[in-house]
């Protein structure tokens, strides 16, 4: 350990070559980016307060007023994304904190700027200001997530990524590592870690010793980015505070991760109390799924997509139908909410007698866990496998929904067998209703290993919210598009 030691010094002789630069470059971007975004929305705005029939006249004088708003309409809107942390690096990446902050910051410009025109008795056209804002947030909102997607399509590649040092005890450094390699859209790199002394032998094997965490502070940019902090890296709380101090001009970020895991930000909240920081965690939101607001959803969501996509199932049931002569549907119970048995609709993929050839095929599964699975399926037909890789044979469990078996968005429904050999944990997968599409699908569907289904679906029922069910419905769409992880 010596020796990784005094190779290590060696590096942070080395002044950091670049780093201020570039975190001032990676500030200035965003704020670039929605300065041109708000000034697009003031020239679309513009020229749909003249274009659109539904105002009044055009407004002959409307260039002039504009021309000398624009520059303080840009400045405060920014301002004001900054003053509420829209630029704040750690929510670039995950959770919806970011697009709220856009929308409380658009709130606050709209409502400056109409204060302000009351007072300077400034004629700003009332549609001119109504369509700054209308078309405005959501392009500031799309400009994010078109940055994020590129962000982690970089992270995925290997690029654009951030060192990170790991410090700790190796048994909770392994559980931070295994979750930093398995989501690599994350963009952590882990390059070191740092250990107390006599934990050097149990490490997780190809990452160096680079020291204790309480040599963090002898890092430099040269080394890493950040240093992520485990549970155990300390032995109390005043090293931790030297380490803050010790840290501050390093330019080194420092994270921290707590003894929690698979818990929604929406869950925490911290709560600083005479100088101790308390995390206060909300209960599992398992029961605010079942509840009406859910419901309600589900029956119009349902009910819609069952008109629109009735032709579908029609035509597709039809070539099911001619292909073998059989049925067009099939039925198979499924276990739903609190264990209920129900029939479960589908679209036939599979041969007539595939029940009877399942047993054949059992050494040939290629699932964990309890799931079988199987990549090329010879019990699938030719326009089987068509309808599996892009869900059409799932359709008809929409009426599933709009009845109250399942709901759009939830588990994946599982079969009495399956039930059946289900770990004590396992079973809180049957809290909420089982859905016709969840967190499951769209990371990666029958790409995913047993652990990380029950892992995504466990989160989903402790963390339920009704923006996680709008999200998960839109990457839902272009998981089906896309084919990712189906057969």
């Amino acid at each position: 350990m010596a020796q990784l030691r005094d190779q290590r010094s060696a590096v942070v002789g080395a002044q950091p070559v670049g780093g201020s630069a570039r975190r001032v470059l990676t500030s200035l971007v965003p704020i670039l980016a929605d300065t041109l975004v708000i000034a697009l929305a003031t020239l679309l705005a513009l020229v749909g307060r003249n274009s659109i029939p539904w105002f009044n006249n055009a407004a002959s004088d409307l260039s002039g007023f504009v021309s000398v708003a624009v520059g303080w309409i840009v400045a405060g809107w920014v301002l004001a994304l900054y003053s509420v942390g829209s630029y704040s690096p750690s929510l670039q990446l995950v959770g919806t904190d970011e697009y709220r902050r856009v929308v409380n910051a658009s709130v606050i410009t709209a409502a400056a700027v109409g204060i302000a025109c009351f007072l300077l008795s400034f004629p700003l056209s009332r549609g001119f200001f109504f369509l700054l804002f209308v078309i405005g947030t959501p392009l500031l909102l799309a400009r994010r997530l078109l940055a994020r997607r590129w962000l982690h399509r970089q992270h995925r590649h290997g690029r654009v990524h951030r060192r990170v040092v790991l410090a700790g005890v190796p048994s909770r450094i392994a559980d931070v590592l295994k979750v930093l390699r398995r989501e690599r859209w994350l963009g952590y790199d882990v390059v070191g870690l740092l250990t107390p002394l006599g934990y050097e032998n149990d490490v997780p094997g190809g990452l160096p010793v680079l020291g204790t965490p309480n040599e963090a502070a002898c890092l430099n940019g040269d080394i890493c980015d950040a240093v992520l902090f485990t549970e155990g890296a300390f032995d109390a709380s005043g090293d931790f505070r030297q380490m803050a101090w010790d840290l501050e001009q390093s330019g080194i970020e420092m994270i921290v991760a707590p003894g929690l895991t698979d818990v929604s930000t929406e869950r925490l909240a911290m709560r600083p109390v005479a100088g101790l920081p308390l995390v206060h965690v909300e209960p599992p939101r398992s029961q605010a799924a079942l509840r009406f607001a859910k419901r309600a959803f589900d029956i119009a969501g349902a009910g819609t997509l069952l008109l629109l996509a009735g032709p579908l199932i029609v035509m597709s049931a039809l070539v099911v139908r001619l292909y073998d002569g059989g049925p067009a549907f099939f039925s198979q119970m499924r276990v739903g909410l609190d264990g209920r048995p129900f029939r479960c609709w589908k679209i036939r993929s599979m041969v007539t007698d595939a029940e009877e050839r399942l047993k054949q095929l059992q050494q040939q599964n290629e699932g964990a866990g309890v799931l079988f699975k199987m990549q090329h399926d010879p019990r699938i037909t030719p326009f089987g496998r068509f309808i599996r890789r892009t869900s059409i044979d799932e359709l008809p469990q929409l009426w599933n929904a709009l009845k109250g078996d399942m709901s759009l968005v939830g588990p994946r429904p599982a079969l009495p067998h399956e039930v059946a050999r289900y770990e004590p944990h396992e079973r809180r997968r049957l809290h909420v209703r089982p859905g016709l599409t969840g967190l499951w699908q769209v990371s990666g569907r029958s790409s995913l290993d047993w652990e990380d289904t029950v892992r995504l679906d466990l989160y989903y029922v402790d963390n339920w919210s009704m923006s996680q069910d709008l999200l998960i419905l839109g990457r839902t769409a272009r998981a089906v598009l896309r084919a990712e992880g189906a057969y």
